[in-house]
């Protein structure tokens, strides 16, 4: 019966006796019987197990009363928590648990500490996968057949049923909240400071239009930002060498050209699709150049030019011939050279465009290198950010002749019109260049390569009109505004620094109907933006009267700010709407309105999200800030990894390896299969994982964890037990403590110490070890294992009994304060059943305090003094394990133990080693036996004069161990078996006679029976 209040290596005479009664009885445990009724057996009502009823019935008072208390109640300063919103697009995933769970722990370790914890949580309710959602639900395959408002209605539609489903498995994590009035980026009021934002950046000159290239999803149909590609590894490209033939060379060049030669420009591209675009060849003006011909070749007359430094690559992978196509060139050809020239003196030349003989430029770039291809670069400024800014102090412009399909366009050249450009626009053109003669070599090129994140598939660089943010100008001020942030882990703050300073702009424009507008207007005729004060002050005042809707629903005329209206133009209003990252990028703006806090150099005190977030809504939400404010949105940054499964590979519905957290909590169809494991076990799997890298779950951690928490339970169970009937106001005094007690004290002050420093430094991992050492360790194996007699057996207002519950109430307290944030129905279940034990009881754990363990618990030199000592109580353990093998006794309270030291050999005048270890037994004489829990224990000095004579009186095998501790010292450990007999109540052999009571028992009975 009491192994399941507390697991023990030993084995004490109360426990044996109630594992006597509790079972049938025999004779021989018949006498034993009548002092059943005067043993204090632990008496609790807290089960063994949790009741999933019980976890329902303490989620109220713990989320939902505990979080409006805590506003009115706490005394401390505010802290928020701002909550990153997930996508309102379905089910919530092992990933939202995760994040939600690491951020209510915060919340609520402060909430304990006093603190007044804002929590809001938000949803992203805008943007294309709601959108298509949406869509679907519709089963309209064509969007085209519906008007904005209606895609509009249903997506709004879509996203709070989304909310609503979210908003009840976020509960059912006990997440605690103002889940009542959580944010959502498509209410009207986070709309307007939305566009109060673009208004502020607008007035800064951070705001601007420009044709100019960005990624372009063609599956999508919408400009991309950075933060919403992902890059795929194992992209494969037909890549091309195409001979560029020159028209017209530099002087320099014609200098050592030979007469009536045709110089062919040799060109390497991974995207042949652009070629329709090129508008120049950019070279770098200090590289050297080579003009060659294969001594192979049956043309003589033509002569190509590559980089010098890529000599090499020219003679394996260059062929003389525009028919082949090979996937590996392995045999080198014999380039002849007739002569070498600068890139600078290139410039000036110019060449017949391989496709349309259009005559074209040579322009310098500093980008071009010898790395790879042939160190002369096609430039398209119309599908590449480099070759746009090379070609814009050209006066180049960005000519795009595709589509938003992804498609040519007329422009393209004949035959390529309606052709998809990745796919078979690119065959086409390839086949056209190889007619022409000027398709060198094909070859299948693995690469990385940019996709949509949410649609899977390839994107593209595509020059179209978009919306910018000019990041460029406020990076350096972005960075200095982190400089003095916290980082969760510290390798956060390379990885975000490392995005802020590759940026230079941010494409805020986005081709959907489901989103908030840009608020601009344009001249029908020039296509002037109409970006002034008034005009976009005067949309915002619409939308926060009406809404965004407003902008499909309304007309021209009442959008446009009344002294346009008749100025002699007509206007359009643009359908653009802003890149997702910006409306939940401007989520800080609620708490700086409605929770502002100029003095601190930080909005918010924490965000906390996933790794991807640091190009994401990290960086967006820091670039707004600064903006606006100068400072950082979050005073503190902590990023969680991902989840993966049991076999460490990451979690995809794809794969179909993913964990669903209801499933966890609530079990499968299955139950055998997927057992219902309950909230506070998703919970501790989260505390026990070390977040900041990927994360690992399934069936045999999920057990780990259910152990664990029933290792808690019955700890728990033990001590609630054994402080039946104990009151706040029953405490001993520090100083009439024992030094076993004081030491489980310094114990609590030490786990305390490092709770507390696991909690602050967002390491909850480092909590939950802390929680499984102190009960598997500390007290189970040790403290508990040895105050089990004297909780059974001495009398109940005993001091030592007294002393012991006063330390299993701090003790009690500490544990149930530290695993309450992490697990907070078992910490309420736990305070349920001694809180009366309290002057002033509390409705909740949470409303009870922090962790309170007084410096005075700290003693170093008793915890230096019981680490000798458990060394000696395991030693002795395994000397007795030697003598229950031999069958010489069954419990340890069978033995007796006896200690001799030699004398010491030591002419030193400070003690030797060996008479340390002797002074320090010395001096706890009287507790060994408790600690070793054994009848008896003797000491024989090292200068007694029967040092080498027999001790242990009696009949009997002596078992011997000669026990060495390093750096204290050395002495000799023997066993017997015990000689007196065994008392009938406590069942330690310390009786003179048999079947009479103890020493100690005699009183205690005879003060039960008056």
């Amino acid at each position: 019966m009491l192994r399941s209040m507390a697991t023990t290596t030993t084995e004490t005479g109360a426990a044996d006796a109630a594992k006597a009664t509790a079972g049938k009885a025999t004779k021989k445990d018949k006498p034993d019987q009548k002092f059943t009724a005067t043993l204090l057996l632990p008496k609790t009502a807290f089960p063994l197990r949790s009741e999933p009823k019980a976890q329902e019935s303490f989620r109220q008072r713990c989320t939902s009363d505990l979080y409006p208390w805590q506003r009115e109640n706490n005394p401390g300063e505010l802290f928020v928590l701002h909550d990153g919103p997930p996508y309102a697009n379905g089910n919530l995933h092992l990933g939202h648990a995760l994040n939600k769970l690491i951020k209510d722990f915060i919340n609520r370790h402060r909430v304990m500490r006093g603190y007044k914890v804002d929590y809001r949580p938000g949803w992203d309710c805008h943007g294309l996968p709601i959108e298509l959602k949406a869509l679907a639900e519709l089963k309209v395959k064509d969007r085209s057949s519906l008007s904005p408002t209606q895609v509009r209605a249903v997506a709004q539609a879509t996203a709070r049923a989304a909310v609503a489903g979210q908003r009840k498995e976020f509960l059912s994590y006990g997440v605690m909240g103002e889940f009542d009035n959580g944010y959502l980026t498509m209410d009207k009021d986070f709309e307007t400071r939305q566009l109060r934002v673009f208004y502020e950046m607008m007035n800064k000159g951070l705001i601007y239009r420009a044709n100019k290239p960005v990624y372009w999803s063609p599956s999508s149909q919408t400009a991309l930002a950075e933060s919403e590609l992902e890059y795929k590894d194992d992209h494969k490209s037909r890549s091309a060498w195409v001979a560029f033939e020159l028209d017209q060379p530099s002087k320099a060049l014609s200098d050592i050209l030979p007469k009536s030669a045709s110089l062919q420009a040799v060109v390497w591209t991974t995207t042949p699709w652009t070629l329709p675009a090129n508008r120049c060849v950019a070279v770098h003006p200090k590289l050297s150049y080579t003009l060659f011909r294969s001594s192979t070749s049956q043309d003589k007359n033509t002569v190509y030019l590559a980089a010098t430094d890529r000599m090499d690559e020219m003679k394996t992978r260059f062929t003389p011939t525009a028919s082949t196509t090979s996937e590996d060139i392995t045999s080198e050809l014999k380039l002849e050279t007739i002569g070498e020239i600068m890139g600078e003196d290139l410039i000036g030349a110019s060449y017949k465009h391989p496709l349309t003989s259009e005559r074209l430029p040579f322009i310098a770039a500093d980008y071009v290198s010898a790395d790879s291809g042939s160190g002369l670069v096609h430039t398209a400024p119309g599908h590449g950010m480099d070759d746009y800014k090379a070609c814009l102090p050209h006066g180049i412009e960005a000519f795009c002749p595709v589509n938003n399909l992804g498609k040519f366009t007329a422009e393209a050249g004949e035959g390529l019109e309606g052709l998809q450009v990745q796919t078979e626009g690119t065959a086409r053109i390839l086949e056209i260049l190889q007619s022409k003669g000027s398709l060198i070599q094909e070859q299948s090129y693995v690469h990385k390569y940019p996709y949509d994140w949410r649609t899977k598939k390839p994107v593209i660089l595509r020059a179209t009109s978009q919306w910018f943010a000019n990041v460029g100008s406020i990076k350096d001020d972005a960075l200095k505004a982190i400089e003095n942030v916290k980082m969760v882990p510290e390798s956060a703050r390379r990885r975000l620094e490392s995005f802020i300073h590759s940026r230079s702009e941010w494409c805020i424009s986005r081709q959907r109907s489901w989103g908030v507008p840009i608020p601009v207007m344009y001249d029908a005729e020039t296509d002037e933006p109409l970006l002034t004060e008034r005009s976009v002050q005067h949309i915002i005042d619409t939308v926060k009267e009406h809404g965004t809707d407003a902008w499909w629903s309304m007309t021209t005329e009442e959008l446009l700010a009344p002294e346009y209206r008749n100025n002699g133009r007509t206007y359009r209003r643009g359908y653009d709407t802003m890149d997702v990252w910006f409306d939940s990028g401007t989520s800080w703006t609620m708490i700086e309105e409605k929770m502002s806090r100029p003095h601190l150099p930080f909005v918010a005190d924490v965000y906390c999200e996933g790794s991807d977030q640091h190009r994401g809504w990290f960086q967006s939400s820091l670039l707004t800030s600064v903006a606006l404010t100068g400072k950082a949105p979050f005073g503190t940054l902590v990023t969680h990894g991902f989840l993966l499964d049991s076999k460490g590979i990451k979690q995809s519905k794809s794969i179909g390896n993913t964990v669903d957290p209801a499933v966890v909590i609530h079990g499968g169809k299955n139950l055998q299969k997927d057992p219902a494991y309950g909230t506070d076990v998703l919970r501790l799997w989260a505390a026990s994982s070390e977040y900041t890298k990927d994360i690992a779950i399934g069936k045999t951690i999920l057990s780990q964890v259910t152990e664990s928490i029933r290792k808690f339970r019955n700890t728990a169970r033990f001590m609630l037990g054994n402080l039946n009937g104990f009151k706040e106001a029953d405490q001993v005094a520090y100083k009439d403590l024992s030094r076993l007690d004081k030491f489980m004290l310094s114990e609590v002050y030490q786990f305390s110490k490092n709770v507390n420093a696991g909690y602050d430094e967002f390491m909850f991992n480092k909590v939950f070890t802390q929680l499984q050492y102190l009960t598997s360790t500390t007290l189970s194996s040790f403290y508990l294992d040895v105050v089990k007699d004297t909780l059974y057996s001495d009398a109940a207002d005993s001091l030592q009994r007294r002393s012991i519950q006063t330390v299993l109430f701090h003790t009690l307290n500490a544990f149930t304060r530290s695993v309450s944030p992490l697990a907070p129905h078992l910490g309420e279940e736990v305070y349920e059943h001694y809180r009366d034990c309290f002057t002033s009881p509390q409705p909740s754990v949470f409303r009870s305090g922090w962790l309170d363990a007084p410096a005075s618990w700290n003693d170093e030199s008793l915890r230096e003094e019981f680490s000798i000592l458990k060394q000696l109580r395991s030693e002795a353990n395994q000397l007795m394990e030697q003598a229950r093998t031999a069958k010489t006794i069954r419990s340890s309270l069978e033995a007796t133990l006896e200690i001799e030291f030699e004398p010491s050999k030591s002419s030193d005048e400070s003690l030797s080693k060996s008479s340390q270890l002797e002074s320090l037994v010395q001096s706890y004489a009287d507790d060994l036996k408790k600690l070793f829990i054994t009848s008896d224990v003797t000491i024989v000095p090292s200068n007694s004069n029967s040092n080498n004579g027999e001790q242990l009186q009696g009949d009997g095998q002596i078992y011997t161990r000669d026990i060495l501790i390093p750096r204290v010292g050395a002495c000799r450990m023997k066993l017997r078996k015990a000689q007196l007999h065994k008392c009938p109540r406590c069942w330690t052999f310390t009786s003179p006679e048999a079947d009479t009571l103890c020493g100690r028992c005699e009183p205690v009975v005879a003060s039960v029976a008056v």
